[in-house]
């Protein structure tokens, strides 16, 4: 069995669990670590490069001496006057690989764009709007936006997915 010693560039419960649920489910023996890994970009990604970039930094930043790390990044985009919500993964290795994938991806309620073209954070604004508090850290934006259908360490799970299944078949 093969023996991995990873991170989850995140302190975040939903990405924790995101990376967590994939990861368990492989014939992989894993020793996962949360590291508290600074993303480099702005607080509110404003692009799909950004947001990119902010889960490159985040796994290369938590990587050290592990064989592998993954960053996810939550973002927004501006498309045909539309802003919408976007996500990235990245997982970075000890021999210098670099994979990446992209999730789901949905407009924004015009208010809650309103507010991040003022400058506001998408996590306290959905808070606000749903009149909750700490949705980053559960069902997300997506979730809220998909009456539930979807949350947000489903939609990170997905893209740790598409992450592990790059890295194993590069491994091959």
């Amino acid at each position: 069995m093969k023996k991995i010693r990873a991170a989850i560039a995140s302190k975040n419960p939903a990405k924790i669990n995101a990376v967590s649920s994939v990861l368990k489910n492989l014939e992989w023996t894993i020793d996962l670590s949360a590291v508290d890994a600074e993303s480099e970009v702005s607080a509110q990604p404003f692009s799909q490069q950004e947001t990119r970039r902010g889960a490159v930094n985040r796994a290369n930043n938590a990587l050290g001496e592990l064989d592998f790390a993954i960053g996810l990044e939550g973002g927004v985009y501006e498309m045909d006057k539309t802003l919408y919500l976007c996500n990235w993964g990245a997982l970075a290795t000890q021999g210098g690989r670099l994979f990446t994938a992209a999730g789901a991806q949905i407009p924004l309620p015009t208010e809650i764009a309103k507010s991040l073209y003022d400058g506001k954070e998408l996590g306290p604004v959905m808070d606000d709007y749903a009149n909750e508090s700490g949705i980053r850290h559960h069902k997300g934006a997506i979730g809220i936006l998909t009456d539930g259908l979807v949350n947000r360490g489903e939609m990170f799970s997905q893209i740790v997915k598409l992450l592990i299944g790059q890295y194993q078949r590069d491994s091959d």
